[in-house]
């Protein structure tokens, strides 16, 4: 079975070889064919040097080099189109998602029999602030992508070939690998893995940059406009209840003082309200607009390969 191991690479020029040459020690170990399909996602330093070097090495290695920094779900589906193999391996730069733990994630692809198996960590190795975040996270993904409630998703997993081969006719801009998953697939697993702390530098991720993550998953659920839409009801409800209630009180107590204060705190309320999702539809009609005028999922300046020219030389993608 050929094995494609796809990595976006973010600043990892310190430790994206030993990330490859470990992995390969590990498939080969195991009697797997393989390929790796290493992405610079816009980085700046050396990390695409690194690239060309591991490239140079090993003519399974295919390089692909972005014009500019699209975030890494979007380098992931620039690997996901160069891939061949008939398992795809997503993994990470940082050693976070450890070399030594790839077989666990095959030997359950083989055994269970699904088309795709994702890392389970009983402990993670991460700020409390990012935990809490993923956790918040993973109950939107579940919520807006029907993901099982047993099933925990990560960016460490392994897939079929016909998986990544639908997750690729995605043509929006807004791409988010989990929601395109659950969207192709509902046998999916989870292993439990070890999680390593990360060896070097710190996370890519900002705050800002977990936010516009986050709300990228809006392009695979109506349920927010539903949402809104349900509570516009209720409150009408409530405003017709209200009513009633005022139009009786005229008739019993006459003499009885509106309450300015409560009315301003209503027309706040349902002003604002009315402001927030409207802001929601124009997000979805921006996304829909931008999907439409082809706004690219990334710009790959250089693609490394040796599969497709002789001697691996660079060539445009």
């Amino acid at each position: 079975m050929l094995v494609s191991v796809v990595i976006p690479c973010y600043y990892s020029e310190k430790t994206i070889a030993k990330v490859v040459r470990l992995t390969r020690q590990e498939l080969t170990g195991a009697g797997y064919d393989y390929e790796f399909v290493l992405v610079n996602d816009g980085s700046t330093d050396g990390t695409f040097a690194q690239i060309r070097e591991l490239c140079a090495e090993d003519p399974c290695v295919v390089g692909v080099d972005c014009a500019k920094n699209m975030g890494q779900h979007n380098a992931i589906m620039a690997g996901l189109k160069q891939a061949q193999g008939d398992a795809v391996l997503l993994m990470d730069d940082d050693m976070q998602t450890h070399p030594s733990q790839v077989l666990k994630l095959l030997a359950g692809l083989e055994e269970s029999g699904k088309d795709v198996v994702f890392a389970e960590w009983p402990e993670h190795k991460e700020a409390l602030w990012r935990r809490l975040g993923s956790r918040f996270q993973a109950w939107t993904v579940r919520v807006l992508t029907k993901r099982p409630k047993d099933i925990y998703s990560s960016n460490f997993f392994v897939m079929r070939r016909h998986v990544r081969d639908e997750i690729i006719r995605y043509r929006g801009p807004f791409v988010y690998i989990q929601g395109l998953l659950f969207r192709a697939t509902d046998s999916v697993c989870n292993v439990e893995v070890e999680h390593f702390a990360r060896e070097e530098g710190r996370s890519g991720y900002t705050l800002k940059s977990l936010i516009r993550l986050w709300s990228t998953v809006l392009g695979f659920s109506l349920a927010p406009l539903r949402a809104a839409l349900w509570l516009g009801v209720a409150a009408c409800g409530v405003g017709l209840v209200l009513a009633l209630l005022l139009v009786i009180q005229h008739f019993t107590d006459p003499v009885s003082v509106e309450g300015w204060t409560s009315l301003m705190v209503i027309m706040l309320v349902l002003g604002g309200l009315n402001l927030a999702f409207l802001g929601l539809i124009g997000e979805y009609l921006g996304r829909t607009f931008l999907t439409v005028s082809n706004a690219p999922q990334f710009v790959p300046r250089t693609v490394l390969d040796a599969r497709s020219k002789e001697g691996g030389e660079d060539h445009a993608a």
